[in-house]
C-alpha cells in the first residue's frame, strides 16, 4: 500500500478541532505542554482564548476538564495516551467517569508506532484501562476519515469519550462516502474462510494481509471495529457465524483491548475458534515505527503469516 495516501491521525485531531471550534463556541481544548506533538497547537493559533495549557500536570488537566464540562463547556483534554490513560487514570475515573461528565479525551501517540520514544511512551494498555470505566465510550479510528468522523460523533454524544490517535502516518482506508456511528462496525472486505476484526492502523494491515491470503486460496473477511466500547456485538457474532474462525488485530496488548472485547462477546454469545494478534503481553522498545510493527508482526506481512498459520493449524 505504498502508493496510498498516508496521514497521521494526530494530524487529523488538530485539524478537526479547528473545524469543530468554528461550529461550537463552547468547545475548549486543554493540553499538557504537548501542543506541538498532539497537534492542538493549530487550535491554539485559531482560538487562543479557548486553549488552556495545563503544563506537565495531566491529572490536574483532567480535573479542570471535568470542571469545564460541569459548567456547560465541551472540553477536549489532550496528551499522550500513556499520560491520559495511565498517569491520570484516577482523575478520569473519579472526576469524569463517575459523574458521567461530557469530557472528550484525545489520546495521541498510542501504541508501538510511537517508535524511538520507547517503552515508557508506547502505551499498549490504554484501551483496556478505559474500557473498565462505566459509561466511557472508547474508540480507535483506522485512518484520517474515520478519525474526523469519530470526533464529530464524540461531540454529539453526551458523556465521556476516549479517542486514540497515532503518531505515525497511516494509509487512508475510507472514502468521503464512509458512514460512521458510535457502536457500529463495518465489513470492508467480504470473505468466507476467516474473519479478521481490526482497528487503528491494523485495519490497513488486515486489508493487505487479506490480499496476500487470497493468493493462498484463503478468503478473508475484514471487519473494522473502531468503537470497542460499546462493541458492535451483533456484527461480531454475525461474522463469526459466517466464517467460523475469528482473528483480532490491534496495536495494543492482546489483553483487554479489541481482542479481549471480542473474546468476551463470543464466549457468551457464539463460542468460536479465535486468535488474537497484538503485542503479546510485553513492553515495547525503541526503533522506527516500521521496524517495530514488523518485529511485533503487526504490519501486513505479520498479520498474513499469523492468520495463515491459524487457519491452516
Amino acid at each position: 500500500m505504498s502508493d496510498v495516501k498516508k496521514i497521521a491521525t494526530r494530524e487529523t485531531y488538530g485539524k478537526t478541532l479547528v473545524e469543530l471550534g468554528a461550529e461550537m463556541p463552547n468547545l475548549v481544548v486543554l493540553d499538557a505542554d504537548l501542543a506541538g506533538a498532539t497537534k492542538t497547537g493549530v487550535f491554539k493559533k485559531a482560538y487562543p482564548d479557548r486553549h488552556i495549557d495545563c503544563g506537565i500536570a495531566e491529572s490536574n488537566m483532567m480535573s479542570i476538564a471535568a470542571g469545564l464540562a460541569a459548567a456547560g463547556m465541551v472540553p477536549f483534554a489532550s496528551t499522550f495516551a500513556m499520560f491520559a490513560a495511565g498517569r491520570a487514570f484516577e482523575q478520569v475515573r473519579n472526576s469524569i467517569g463517575y459523574p458521567h461528565l461530557n469530557v472528550k479525551i484525545g489520546a495521541t501517540h498510542a501504541g508501538i508506532s510511537v517508535g524511538e520514544d520507547g517503552a515508557s511512551h508506547q502505551c499498549l494498555e490504554d484501551l483496556a484501562l478505559m474500557r473498565t470505566i462505566p459509561g466511557m465510550v472508547v474508540m480507535c479510528p483506522a485512518d484520517d476519515t474515520e478519525a474526523r468522523l469519530a470526533m464529530k460523533a464524540a461531540v454529539e454524544h453526551d458523556g465521556p469519550v476516549y479517542i486514540r490517535f497515532g503518531r505515525a502516518p497511516v494509509p487512508v482506508v475510507f472514502g468521503d462516502d464512509y458512514k460512521f456511528e458510535i457502536g457500529k462496525g463495518s465489513v470492508i472486505r467480504e470473505g468466507k474462510d476467516v474473519s479478521i476484526i481490526a482497528n487503528g492502523l491494523c485495519v490497513a494491515s488486515a486489508l493487505e494481509a487479506a490480499e496476500m491470503l487470497a493468493k493462498d486460496g484463503i478468503d478473508a473477511e475484514v471487519v473494522n471495529i473502531c468503537t470497542i466500547k460499546p462493541l458492535d456485538e451483533e456484527l461480531v457474532v454475525k461474522t463469526a457465524m459466517k466464517t467460523g474462525k475469528v482473528v483480532t488485530a490491534e496495536e495494543h496488548n492482546i489483553i483487554g483491548g479489541l481482542g479481549g472485547a471480542v473474546a468476551e462477546c463470543l464466549a457468551e454469545k457464539c463460542p468460536t475458534k479465535m486468535y488474537r494478534i497484538g503485542v503479546r503481553d510485553k513492553f515495547g522498545e525503541s526503533g522506527s515505527a516500521g521496524e517495530l510493527l514488523h518485529k511485533y508482526m503487526l504490519d501486513g506481512e505479520g498479520v498474513y503469516k499469523q492468520v495463515k498459520a491459524f487457519v491452516e493449524g
